[in-house]
């Protein structure tokens, strides 16, 4: 079933595809989509985790990539976000109380979702916001996934500090404006013009997710609130406590973007230098979203990708 995804003329849902609606244990619902893979020989399923404000849709070309390298994918929008519930009176808030709730909701995806009906070995491939929830994550994945591979991980904010963005989220949630938005306001009707952009610097790409976004309306989210940023801040502290990075085990590779403008590079180079198992390399130029990158960058994604997770030979 593949009703519950969305394609334009320059972004065909991948073959192979089913979506569905998961019910969470709090009566949340997730959209869920899995695909086959169509290359050969079969190698595993990616489970791919978004970041914060994308949807499904805009990981059309890399379910693609993935299924042409003989992987599966099995993806899902957070909590909040695309086609998922959201979780206020207002749809365009970015809300989440504690990034653990996108933490609990990895467990009813693998058991009903992954498991039962996606090839293994698996193996995770998170962006951004779904990185730092990988991160949160990995220990409850160690028996399950067999490498993770965090593009643009979020560990801090690029211009400014971690402290200082909690105080400033801390106060507003502190009298009342928790659902306040800090940073950003709501989507507007047109996309933002490429010019200036932070995301990526192929303007094709950049393009076809704005027509995603402008066809299914729906799908899109405005700025994070206060209540967010606090969580995120949290979170960042605590897959940085040394006691949380005891506990990673799963082998990991770090592909941090070297122009980022949204998250800090610094922070992920930081933590990178303190992970026993992993490690980290920097596209040079790639702005934040290194998947929806021009290809010169892309593909010095997938050749790392590729000599990353085993049985990738290109």
């Amino acid at each position: 079933m593949t009703d519950l995804l969305h394609e334009t003329p320059d972004n065909p849902i991948p073959a192979g595809g089913h979506a569905e609606m998961l019910t969470m244990a709090d009566g949340r619902r997730l959209r869920c989509a899995r695909f086959a893979s169509q290359g050969r020989p079969l190698k595993g399923t990616v489970i791919l985790v978004p970041g914060r404000n994308e949807c499904i849709e805009k990981y059309f070309e890399t379910i693609s990539d993935l299924s042409d390298r003989g992987f599966g994918t099995a993806t899902f929008d957070l909590r909040g976000q695309g086609g998922s519930d959201r979780l206020l009176r207002d749809p365009q808030r970015g809300y989440v109380d504690d990034f653990m709730e996108y933490v609990s909701d990895l467990e009813p995806f693998f058991e009903q979702v992954v498991l039962p009906d996606c090839r293994g070995p698996y193996y995770v491939l998170a962006h951004s916001t779904g990185a730092l929830v990988a991160l949160m994550a990995s220990p409850l994945m160690t028996n399950r996934v067999q490498r993770m591979v965090l593009t643009s991980p979020l560990l801090g904010f690029a211009g400014t500090s971690l402290a200082s963005a909690r105080r400033v989220a801390t106060f507003y949630c502190a009298v009342g404006l928790g659902t306040r938005y800090l940073g950003g306001g709501p989507r507007t009707a047109e996309p933002s013009p490429f010019a200036g952009n932070t995301l990526t610097s192929d303007p094709v790409r950049y393009a076809r997710n704005a027509g995603i976004y402008r066809l299914y309306p729906e799908l899109g989210l405005g700025g994070p609130t206060a209540t967010w940023i606090r969580a995120a801040t949290l979170a960042i502290e605590y897959v940085n406590n040394p006691e949380s990075m005891a506990a990673l085990h799963v082998p990991m590779l770090i592909v941090a973007a070297g122009a980022d403008k949204v998250v800090d590079t610094r922070a992920t180079e930081a933590f990178a230098s303190r992970l026993r198992i992993g490690s980290m390399v920097v596209i040079d130029g790639a702005r934040h979203e290194i998947l929806q990158e021009a290809d010169f960058y892309r593909e010095q994604f997938f050749a790392a990708f590729d000599a990353f997770i085993p049985g990738t030979e290109r």
